[in-house]
């Protein structure tokens, strides 16, 4: 059973949203929330599977809610929802730590699916990969199992599930094009899907930042290809 909160200030499409899962999908328990505030204390509360959420509400919004949430729980999936979203909404959203979006209007199906493939990613396999441990220009070394990147000033870098995995499909194919579709197809399930798309983006972004200490380390856009590590 997936324990999911919805977060959404529209009651009829709440109650839509809640029986489609629920009764028409099935495997669902979805609790539901008005607005941000109230969506903050359920999951203090329940600590749900997934939360998917509007953006504009009362009260408080979606960003702020996220924002907060991200702030001690780097884990749990969250989905956008939302009627227009611009793309400088998008990036602000998955800067905040949310992990897609899905347009409104939407079937239960769609949403579903949408589910499935974030949980099947921050869930992951089961299995453990050899081969971890990777050491990356002059100062840094990116341990993959343990999520972790650290430098040889002592600091270290917990990253989040996507920014990890990215990472370790750059380390395995370093001095190679990782094509854009194959990073898509892996990471989001997708392979030209907008939101992914910029999702994507951001997480070059960074862990650009990330390296910028070290100049013997670049990740490079390679136009209408990929990126590649050197």
């Amino acid at each position: 059973m997936i324990r999911l909160l919805l977060v959404e200030d529209d009651a009829n499409l709440c109650y839509i949203i809640q029986g489609g899962l629920e009764d028409m999908i099935g495997g669902y328990e979805v609790t539901t929330a008005a607005n941000g505030e109230e969506g903050l204390r359920v999951w203090r509360e329940q600590k749900p599977d997934v939360i998917v959420s509007d953006i504009e509400m009362p009260v408080m919004d979606g960003y702020e809610m996220v924002r907060r949430i991200r702030e001690t729980d780097g884990d749990t999936p969250i989905l956008f929802t939302s009627g227009r979203v611009s793309p400088k909404d998008v990036v602000m959203g998955y800067e905040l730590g949310v992990n897609n979006y899905i347009k409104k209007p939407f079937l239960a199906e769609e949403l579903n699916a949408h589910i499935t493939a974030l949980l099947k990613l921050t869930r992951g396999t089961g299995h453990t990969a050899h081969g971890n441990v990777f050491h990356i220009g002059e100062l840094f070394t990116f341990d993959a199992e343990k999520q972790m990147l650290y430098d040889v000033r002592g600091e270290e870098k917990s990253l989040t599930q996507r920014e990890a995995k990215l990472l370790r499909m750059l380390c395995e194919q370093k001095g190679e094009v990782v094509k854009r579709e194959q990073i898509l197809a892996r990471l989001w399930d997708t392979e030209d899907d907008y939101f992914a798309s910029r999702s994507l983006d951001v997480f070059v972004s960074r862990l650009r930042k990330l390296f910028a200490a070290d100049e013997t380390v670049q990740i490079k856009t390679v136009k209408g290809v990929g990126l590649m590590l050197v």
